[in-house]
């Protein structure tokens, strides 16, 4: 009778605490949805204001374009472990002598993703986005560095791993990235936000290169981006973590929660920085802006990570349009 009783207490215990984690799984997930949603009506209310800011200004949008090049190139190669610096990446890109010696592999991967980074701001405006776009996107980023591979696909038994990943063999690619382009036509009707995010993800599953594919998934979106009438994002190297978070939710779950954070997070704080610039704001770094008004400047971080001020990270230094 003692260990009948002991056994339904066990039970008793093992069904209210399945049910407590059920509850907290789905108010989290409640929760992070509604943040989501929240973000896709603020990117339709910045938008609009971009665009009537914009007016008449594009010497000054090609400006901001020029100058976001460098950081766009230094974060989506640091979360490729490249040991490149900000500072050293601009001096590149100038061809200014660095202070130590820097591989040839990382001088060419710093200059042909600038390259790449500058064509697509025209090209995404002339042409959609085809499997053909991509591979001659991928043979100007990887000239030089390995050519033999450059501009293909992976072929024969060319098969590649990313942590406890393996990514579908060769004959897979095609109708992989066939059913990529397919499922992101087909939500035209949804939130650019939740529609790069599943495309990023579908690209970077498939991982259908031997080299590049983190850097041309994100040039992708981009080129998706501005093509659509939107800004282009950078993902930061400090958001790496989060990122690849983002992966191990899709291929557990096949969900891309994480990633419509992060895509938000980024589009949101491209639209601070241009709408600062374009709407004659006097832009000031956000510790001085805290010393100024006598606010908290740690409080001001965490609004500026949430996104929920219009801050923006230029030069990994927080800024705000006073």
């Amino acid at each position: 009778m003692a260990v009948f009783v002991q056994n339904r207490e066990k039970l008793r215990f093992l069904y209210i605490f399945h049910g407590y984690v059920d509850k907290t799984v789905k108010y989290v997930y409640t929760f992070n949805m509604a943040k989501i949603l929240n973000v896709y009506k603020r990117i339709n209310h910045l938008r609009e204001r971009y665009y009537k800011a914009a007016t008449g200004k594009g010497a000054l949008l090609k400006l901001i374009s020029e100058a976001e090049v460098p950081e766009q190139v230094y974060n989506s190669n640091a979360i490729e472990n490249s040991t490149l610096t900000l500072d050293e990446t601009e001096k590149i890109l100038l061809q200014i002598d660095l202070d130590r010696f820097i591989s040839e592999r990382e001088i060419f991967e710093a200059k042909n993703l600038a390259r790449v980074v500058e064509y697509i701001e025209k090209k995404s405006k002339e042409q959609e986005l085809t499997l053909d776009v991509i591979l001659s996107l991928h043979k100007m980023l990887i000239s030089n560095i390995r050519d033999e591979i450059a501009g293909r696909f992976r072929k024969d038994d060319e098969y590649v791993r990313v942590g406890s990943h393996i990514a579908p063999g060769p004959k897979e690619i095609l109708p992989h990235l066939e059913k990529m382009f397919e499922e992101y036509n087909a939500a035209s009707h949804e939130s650019i936000i939740k529609r790069i995010a599943k495309l990023h993800l579908s690209f970077e599953y498939t991982h259908p290169f031997i080299d590049g594919n983190g850097r041309i998934g994100r040039v992708i979106n981009n080129y998706l981006l501005i093509r659509e009438g939107f800004v282009p994002i950078n993902i930061k190297f400090i958001d790496r973590r989060k990122y690849y978070d983002a992966f191990e939710e899709f291929q557990r779950k096949g969900a891309s929660v994480i990633m419509e954070g992060i895509v938000g997070k980024a589009l949101t704080n491209s639209y601070h920085k241009r709408l600062a610039y374009l709407e004659g704001k006097k832009i000031v770094t956000l510790a001085d802006y805290a010393k100024q008004n006598k606010l908290s400047h740690s409080n001001l971080i965490n609004k500026a990570n949430r996104q929920t001020i219009e801050a923006f990270l230029e030069k990994n230094i927080w800024k705000i349009g006073a």
